[in-house]
């Protein structure tokens, strides 16, 4: 099982690649790189970071990648440095997916209801047409919201968000929901096929705003997909080690901007996974 993770490299603040290979080739695959962009530091929460947009690197690496003959299980898309690379990853996807493989797109956008830096109403168009070729999206809910031109203020019908969705990807999944209920929190609504009902899954609620969760949540779903788990399995698995994440990192202290302290979750995490492999 080989899986191609396509995200930035976040120098500081743990989040996209930096997050996303050790937990993947933790799972048990192997996981190769195609970095987009390389920062300084991510652009939540810090300023006078650095910027250098990849893009003229990518055709190169492409092609010696087909010369070296390889393909991909699985294909995960992240932060894209330019809107130019929407198509790149495309040709990626042409290129390098093995028939019958799974390409996931994480909509790398925005949060709490904002664009970030870097991004605009044209790239999100964009954004679109790459879910389209997606077989899984796993956008926050500024991400489904905006993807969809529904109103983030007014957002609070999930079901509904999930539908209009499905007009771009057959199996979203949305997270960041908020849907309290006593100590519990939802986590994500998803389907887990083309004619599945809308699922939802709720953990431990843990107070606060924690950048990385994200990159967490795809890079342990990915893992986990990898190894034959249901679609049902992989959102718990990927939503119980995040929330143990968020939890490690709010009792440790940790400036939230740097990222989740999700090192000390990991063996937790892979049990869990090995356990449910073994059930897969």
């Amino acid at each position: 099982m080989r899986v191609l993770a396509i995200n930035d490299i976040s120098c500081v603040g743990k989040c996209s690649l930096t997050v996303a290979l050790p937990i993947i080739s933790a799972s048990g695959v192997t996981c190769d790189i195609l970095p987009t962009a390389i920062l300084s530091t991510h652009t939540g929460g810090f300023t006078g970071y650095t910027f250098r947009d990849l893009s003229e690197d990518i055709p190169s690496i492409i092609a010696h990648w087909k010369q070296l003959g390889l393909r991909y299980d699985i294909i995960i898309s992240g932060y894209l440095g330019s809107i130019d690379q929407i198509e790149m990853v495309k040709e990626v996807k042409r290129e390098l997916l093995k028939e019958g493989g799974l390409m996931i797109v994480d909509p790398v956008m925005g949060d709490n209801g904002k664009l970030y830096v870097h991004f605009d109403r044209a790239f999100v168009e964009q954004m679109k047409g790459l879910c389209r070729e997606a077989d899984v999206i796993v956008p926050n809910l500024t991400e489904a919201c905006a993807l969809t031109d529904t109103p983030y203020e007014k957002c609070t019908d999930y079901p509904a968000l999930l539908g209009k969705l499905r007009a771009l990807c057959p199996r979203p999944s949305v997270t960041g929901c908020d849907e309290t209920a006593g100590d519990e929190t939802l986590c994500a609504v998803y389907y887990t096929d083309e004619a599945g009902a809308v699922k939802k899954y709720a953990t431990e609620k843990v107070e606060g705003a924690f950048h990385g969760a994200g990159d967490v949540y795809a890079s342990a779903l990915v893992g986990a997909l990898a190894r034959g788990i249901s679609t049902d399995e992989a959102v718990r698995l990927a939503a119980d080690f995040t929330t143990a994440s968020i939890r490690q990192t709010k009792q440790d202290g940790t400036e939230a901007r740097y990222g989740l302290n999700s090192e000390s979750c990991m063996l937790g995490f892979l049990e869990a996974l090995d356990r449910a492999a073994k059930r897969a």
